[in-house]
């Protein structure tokens, strides 16, 4: 009984931790946005919150889900602006190039992570399987989505051409088929947040990249 009864607070540690390295993941990839636009205090603190929470908030507006994950844990506020004042006292323009590189690596674990725990959330609250998936796929993309827009840029999930919010579709999906054939839940978490970043790290070693729309015309010199 005592077993049962830990398990779901297990998940729900194992949720938490998940979200969390995500949201530094996420939060880093807006810190760089920002300082290679040169915003100010405030809008690097924005656009840094809007990456790390944007995608999480949406999931949970719309799965009216209360409260949020930075009202809960309102300690990741505090990390997040210590982020920003560390960027902002470091980061220099020679910074950029190798950071965007490097940047990569967590920005694709933090796809992961989000893809499978949106996933989990959603499936938890009853959704359908597309639609827990789908849930998963706006927690992983949609924070960076609004990180480009806010920064004037055309989101980097719908132009770059290297699939990404296909890579948090996949992994979404894993989480449903493990759970399916009877894996542990947090087991099924790690296997599907694996899927996901693996893939992205695929597409980012062999720069793998999806079909481009074409409307047969010539493009304009």
């Amino acid at each position: 009984m005592a077993e049962s009864a830990a398990d779901p607070r297990l998940l729900q540690s194992l949720l938490t931790a998940i979200e969390a390295a995500a949201t530094i993941a996420f939060a880093l990839s807006g810190l760089l946005e920002a300082a290679r636009k040169r915003l100010d205090a405030v809008g690097v603190c924005v656009v840094a919150g809007l990456a790390a929470f944007g995608g999480g908030t949406l999931r949970d507006v719309l799965l009216d889900r209360r409260p949020f994950f930075w009202v809960e844990h309102a300690a990741w506020l505090w990390v997040l602006l210590g982020l920003c004042v560390a960027a902002m006292l470091v980061l220099r323009a020679r910074h950029f190039a190798p950071t965007e590189r490097a940047m990569q690596w967590p920005d694709a674990l933090g796809l992961g992570l989000f893809s499978a725990g949106g996933t989990q959330i959603a499936l938890a609250q009853g959704m359908p399987a597309i639609v827990a998936v789908l849930m998963g796929v706006v927690t992983a993309v949609f924070g960076g989505v609004l990180r480009d827009v806010v920064c004037n840029e055309i989101p980097s999930a719908f132009a770059d051409h290297r699939p990404y919010a296909v890579c948090a579709f996949a992994g979404g999906w894993v989480l449903v088929g493990a759970l399916a054939l009877g894996l542990p839940q947090g087991s099924a978490l790690l296997v599907a947040a694996g899927t996901a970043t693996g893939l992205r790290v695929l597409a980012l070693l062999t720069d793998w990249r999806l079909p481009q729309w074409s409307s047969g015309e010539e493009p304009r010199g």
